[in-house]
């Protein structure tokens, strides 16, 4: 399938070439499971959430004097939106935790075939022994995160436009990082180290979180947005980082 011309050449198109891939012979399998997941969590998640909304906004109205009332009209669609933006990346990290070990599987799949490596035989027996080291990178991701994030909200709150601007960007980054982190970690790469490569091409990785979660924020499509993602980001893997890798282990 891989040619002497690259497939993509920005972030953008890496991760758009990711809905070709998760259609690939072999690979839909892989894309079935963390689907269900997403879809079971969705279902839930945001079922309770729009439950609680509109229980707290009855309740903020009954506090608006007469003069504010014209506000209620505002206030659902403002909440609506603001709960979609702000809890899709936590409902996909959430996501990424539980489906981390058929996220890695699905990276070395596509990995071989984009590489016209022999697939490995691994199966469900190899995903569970690789349950705490997957596990483990992903409390590395969000330890990584929950300080940063604490900081960019209060931030947002102190000024809230640049504010805005500047958490929309740390998302983005957060999101290449989640994504591109399962090629690294089938290659047993630190997380320092991944960390290190994405800064040192800061432009590629930022088009990717990007549109990332750009289409993380659309329904319907956010549903397969985690298996697209890993698809893109393993293509950027082999033809953009694991040159480099191997450079650097030269070195």
């Amino acid at each position: 399938m891989r040619s002497q011309k690259k497939l993509a050449s920005s972030g953008f198109e890496y991760f758009l070439l990711g809905f070709k891939l998760i259609t690939l012979k072999g690979i839909k399998r892989f894309v079935f499971i963390p689907l269900i997941v997403n879809l079971i969590l969705f279902y839930f998640a945001f079922s309770f959430l729009f439950q609680q909304l509109d229980f707290y906004l009855m309740q903020l109205e009954s506090y608006l004097p007469d003069w504010l009332m014209w506000l209620s009209t505002l206030l659902w669609p403002l909440a609506a939106l603001s709960i979609i933006v702000i809890f899709s990346f936590l409902f996909s990290s959430i996501a990424n935790w539980l489906a981390a070990p058929f996220n890695g599987l699905l990276s070395e799949k596509v990995e071989n075939i984009l590489s016209n490596e022999r697939a490995s035989d691994s199966g469900f027996s190899d995903i569970i022994k690789d349950i705490p080291r997957t596990l483990s990178r992903e409390w590395k991701k969000l330890a990584y995160y929950i300080p940063r994030a604490l900081g960019f909200l209060l931030l947002l709150f102190i000024l809230p436009i640049i504010g805005q601007v500047l958490w929309f960007l740390f998302v983005a980054w957060m999101m290449a990082i989640q994504y591109k982190d399962y090629p690294f970690d089938n290659h047993k790469i630190p997380f320092h180290q991944m960390r290190s490569i994405l800064q040192a091409n800061k432009g590629l990785s930022f088009s990717f979180g990007i549109t990332t979660s750009i289409f993380s924020m659309i329904p319907i499509i956010n549903l397969i947005v985690m298996p697209v993602a890993i698809c893109g980001a393993t293509a950027l893997w082999v033809e953009q980082y694991k040159s480099q890798v191997k450079v650097m282990a030269n070195h």
